[in-house]
């Protein structure tokens, strides 16, 4: 592998005595002798220099509509050039990327650096990148330095866990366009199946990006008797509202069999439904089934008056329409960011439509 494209110095670390460093990434704040790396698996101390292992190397990478990720209420129609590097600071037992997040040791790498990969996304007409499929935050300097080399006509957007500190958080606000977290379960549910002793970071996570003007949409990946306790769904619901606020996008997803749960079924369409009336019971405005093609929840509707604002099939949109960031139909407005990367919009009068 290149040396250019292996060793970059992280950017959040702390030097200890004995060449030690405490990495500050993300909330496991692993203290990392040298030549071992963190529990990541791609972070490595060179006698007391902190490096990322998988900076400019690429081990994934598609174009993908932007309402794949998902984010339903940003840049609709965007297609994105998606990326990814080896590596996570979770051990998910439901991962259906495993391997190249956990059993990641011997998995090809391509050599894509930053420039290289936000030229790419220019000349494949791509409106944005994703960076996606394993965790963003663990390949946190390539991400960064790929988003600083995009101009204002590209977005980039994550899909994450969540899992990473507040300063990080911070930082990653001042490039970031568009996150889609991933809140996994309850305090317990993350102990036995995710490795992860304390979500709470998480929490702390989402309401720092989105303070800061990120658009932030919540997956909540539904397992059948492992985390679609209604009341415990309910509370989350209530602090979604609360602290980010009711027009926040809210997908419950469709479980089904990977890794090491391959014996557990895939979740009934019916309790997605349930979970997704208690979302609305909880004053959520726009809550939608995900893994589930061609559920009528897909489409965005007015919470108001019920008028159809933006129409999917899948991962495509069939229309879009807004006027002046509003219902067609009693003019409430609806949270939708970033449509100034939306895919082929022509203006009608005050309304806007996407060609196909």
């Amino acid at each position: 592998m290149s040396p250019s494209t292996r060793g970059r110095e992280v950017e959040r670390y702390e030097p200890l005595e004995d060449d030690r460093v405490r990495c500050a990434v993300c909330p496991r704040r692993c203290v990392v002798p040298p030549g071992e790396r963190g529990v990541c698996d791609v972070r490595q101390n060179d006698g007391g220099r902190f490096e990322l292992l998988t900076y400019g190397r690429a081990v994934s990478t598609a174009i993908d509509p932007i309402e794949k990720k998902p984010l339903f209420h940003f840049a609709p129609g965007a297609r994105v050039l998606s990326v990814a590097a080896r590596g996570c600071n979770f051990e998910c037992d439901f991962c259906q990327n495993y391997r190249i997040a956990i059993e990641h040791e011997d998995v090809p790498e391509q050599s894509f650096p930053p420039a290289e990969l936000a030229d790419a996304a220019e000349e494949r007409s791509c409106e944005g990148i994703a960076y996606t499929y394993t965790e963003p935050t663990i390949f946190l300097e390539y991400a960064l330095d790929t988003m600083r080399e995009t101009g204002e006509d590209t977005c980039n957007v994550f899909v994450s866990n969540g899992y990473m500190t507040e300063e990080t958080a911070t930082q990653l606000a001042t490039e970031l366009d568009a996150i889609n977290i991933d809140i996994k379960g309850h305090t317990e549910f993350y102990r036995k199946r995710c490795a992860v002793p304390d979500p709470a970071p998480i929490y702390d996570a989402a309401e720092t990006l989105a303070d800061a003007g990120v658009h932030v949409e919540i997956t909540n990946l539904v397992i059948p008797d492992e985390n679609d306790d209604p009341e415990v769904v309910r509370e989350r619901m209530a602090w979604i509202r609360e602290e980010l606020g009711p027009g926040t996008p809210v997908h419950f997803s469709r479980f089904r069999p990977a890794y090491r749960m391959q014996d557990v079924p895939p979740t009934p369409i019916a309790t997605l439904e349930s979970l997704m009336d208690v979302a609305r019971e909880e004053g959520l405005y726009h809550v939608y089934c995900g893994n589930v093609p061609g559920h009528e929840s897909e489409s965005t509707d007015c919470p108001d008056c019920g008028t159809c604002v933006i129409k999917r099939q899948g991962f495509e949109i069939r229309s879009y329409d807004l006027e002046d960031g509003g219902c067609p139909s009693c003019g409430r407005p609806i949270e939708v960011a970033g449509t100034e990367w939306s895919r082929g919009a022509e203006s009608t009068g005050s309304r806007r439509r996407l060609r196909f």
